[in-house]
């Protein structure tokens, strides 16, 4: 079974510098990631992805963030401009799952077109009146049941599409009144009240990857979940989750301390693999020297993963994008 570099990477650029394909040929990491400054063209998103998956030994996933609204890296023309999801959803009602399936397949293939495969998506975080806008209206509700049955509907749509579905961030970011991006957020709520934000979690406990949250959840952990074992423990042994855990972006302030220590406390709490955005490369370097390799259930969980991506579904575009503006 063939080993990977427990990472996942960005590139600085729109195309790949000499010291970048070298260091991606040694390294081998599991996959990468993009983001709107990779993106220009068409032939050049393509050339890219062939470029980075050329640099490894395997099919390697390429990732992305679209899920419409703030939150979506390719925008027309190359691909559809989407309102945010919660406002989507809401805007449905009782068609908020066919929209959303019809929305996500329509994403799925556009993705594909483009030689991306995975996409961080869907986001199950139960929305509050408290939540920050960070994350806000990239929620798809305030109820758990929608929230699973909407969820259920973007992962479905995105592996009609052929494209990998990663569920965020588990084991819940709803709770969270500040930006993970620039401070950590801590909840205070009691282990009970937790329950409401794993429940979609569980019930998508299936999906094959999943991020974790960087935030502190004081009633398990001073540390935040993305560094403790027990939170990790929480989600393989009770929420069940069985699929390959990354973390959230190593790089963002909620988190601190050199990327290093920020990778390897990643991998010691229970995190298979480390991703890290930015594409500074001697970030990179010193992430993956700290994360390690790929190995024991680390591994087995990356091959099923990949194992799960599937050929697109052949369907008529036209068609399910007039279905989609009918509702």
């Amino acid at each position: 079974m063939s080993a990977f570099r427990a990472t996942i990477f960005g590139c600085k650029g729109l195309t790949l510098s000499d010291n970048e394909r070298a260091f991606y040929r040694e390294a081998r990491p599991f996959g990468f990631i993009l983001f709107g400054r990779n993106i220009e063209s068409a032939p050049q998103v393509r050339a890219l992805c062939d470029a980075l998956r050329g640099c490894v030994a395997h099919e390697a996933p390429i990732l992305i963030d679209q899920e419409g609204g703030r939150v979506q890296r390719f925008r027309p023309p190359l691909a559809t401009e989407w309102v945010p999801p919660l406002e989507q959803v809401r805007a449905a009602g009782v068609h908020a799952e066919r929209v959303m399936y019809l929305r996500s397949l329509i994403m799925a293939h556009e993705l594909r077109a483009l030689g991306v495969d995975a996409n961080c998506a869907p986001l199950v975080d139960v929305a509050r009146d408290e939540t920050h806008p960070f994350l806000k209206n990239r929620c798809y509700g305030d109820n758990p049941d929608l929230v699973t049955r909407v969820g259920r509907s973007v992962a479905n749509g995105l592996r009609d599409g052929g494209v990998l579905p990663v569920i965020k961030h588990i084991p819940g970011h709803g709770r969270a009144v500040a930006d993970s991006h620039l401070d950590l957020p801590r909840v205070a709520a009691s282990v009970e009240a937790l329950e409401n934000d794993f429940a979609p979690f569980t019930a998508l406990n299936d999906i094959p990857m999943g991020m974790t949250a960087h935030l502190v959840y004081e009633a398990l952990d001073t540390e935040p979940a993305t560094h403790s074992a027990r939170v990790m423990g929480l989600i393989r042994n009770q929420i069940g989750f069985d699929g390959l855990i990354m973390t959230d972006d190593i790089s963002m302030q909620a988190l601190s301390g050199p990327v290093s220590e920020r990778a390897s406390k990643s991998i010691a709490a229970g995190c298979d693999v480390v991703l890290h955005c930015n594409g500074e490369f001697d970030e990179m370097q010193d992430v993956a020297t700290a994360s390690g390799v790929l190995s024991g259930l680390g591994l087995i969980r990356a091959h099923a993963a990949l194992a799960a991506r599937q050929p697109p579904e052949t369907v008529d575009i036209q068609a399910l994008t007039a279905e989609f503006k009918a509702f």
